[in-house]
């Protein structure tokens, strides 16, 4: 079977981690890196054995070498890099935030479906086995009916105030680098909730420090959800419903964690899955099949979901009073 060539936009943490568990993908090929800095692109290249390194994103994305772009570059560079590798003939996979707002992410979604290639949100906690396993729990009823979602993500971010974390220009803040994650598991357990209630701690900058945000529903449940880049969080999940409680267990976003099941003051811990890896070759391994079974959007995270996700952080940002400064424009302006 043919492989797929993958190219890695950006040189960061995220990248690093990503490029290290592409190896455990089936069909799967890391052929070339792209940075604003050709230093950069080489060594990161030569620590993962790529061939092709290119010094600015416009060289790489017109590289007739790369068939899928893994997008990991700051959060406000998601929309207008997607769009470069779309119109350049490439599929897409963008690391989260998918976009800024949902005017950028429509964009993105309506020029991948005009050119018919593969686009996906990268929110790669959904791929991983307890996670799929916990939507199949809650699914599949024996929760009852769920009344109370509580999801926490923070940690102390001893970083410097311009740093990525803190700056609006390159769309920081807790909500949008970890709040997201409460976000949308929340909205697979829930759905869209009827009412949303938010409070935060806002910086010098103009961004949340901490942010705290309430889904109300009109079944009667409800979710409370916690971020922080200040202090550091339990980070876990709890979903308690009228005939028993699971909680995903700290750090409820990654491989390592696992469930627990309460039910009738008993506990049982369902073990799933374990592969080597830090977890991201699910994702790339779900858009490499997608890739090669000609499919241009997958079931597991389909462009739907991306579309809620970010008219929920919209709503959330504009009851918080949120704007990033490139917002400003009305070309951008999620109310334009």
């Amino acid at each position: 079977m043919k492989k797929i060539r993958w190219g890695i936009l950006g040189t960061g943490t995220i990248a690093h981690k990503f490029a290290s568990d592409l190896k455990f993908v089936e069909n799967a090929e890391l052929v070339a890196v792209g940075s604003r800095s050709l230093e950069n692109a080489k060594n990161f290249a030569d620590e993962f054995g790529v061939p092709s390194s290119f010094g600015s994103y416009e060289e790489f994305a017109e590289s007739d070498e790369i068939d899928i772009v893994y997008i990991a570059t700051p959060n406000n560079l998601h929309h207008p890099n997607t769009l470069l590798c779309l119109n350049n003939g490439k599929a897409v996979l963008c690391e989260k935030p998918f976009a800024l707002n949902e005017n950028q992410a429509l964009e993105m979604i309506n020029l991948a479906r005009k050119k018919n290639l593969f686009l996906m949100d990268a929110l790669w906690t959904k791929f991983l086995p307890h996670y799929q396993k916990m939507i199949e729990i809650v699914k599949g009823g024996s929760l009852g009916d769920i009344k109370v979602v509580l999801a926490n993500f923070g940690f102390r971010a001893n970083v410097e105030p311009n740093s990525r974390l803190l700056n609006p220009e390159l769309g920081g803040g807790s909500l949008m680098d970890i709040g997201i994650y409460n976000i949308f598991t929340t909205l697979d357990i829930l759905g869209k909730p009827d009412e949303i209630n938010v409070s935060i701690n806002s910086t010098e900058q103009g961004i949340d420090e901490q942010c705290a945000v309430i889904f109300k529903y009109n079944s009667g449940a409800m979710a409370s959800l916690f971020s922080s880049i200040s202090a550091n969080l339990s980070t876990d999940v709890e979903i308690c419903g009228t005939l028993g409680r699971l909680k995903l267990t700290t750090p409820f976003y990654d491989s390592t964690s696992v469930l627990e099941h309460y039910f009738d003051g008993e506990k049982q811990v369902i073990k799933t899955e374990k592969e080597e890896g830090l977890g991201y070759q699910y994702e790339a391994r779900n858009a490499t099949n997608c890739l090669l079974n000609g499919i241009t959007e997958s079931s597991v995270v389909p462009h739907s979901d991306s579309i809620l996700l970010m008219q929920t952080l919209d709503q959330i940002r504009s009851l918080a009073g949120i704007v990033f400064p490139i917002e400003q424009d009305s070309h951008l302006n999620r109310n334009a």
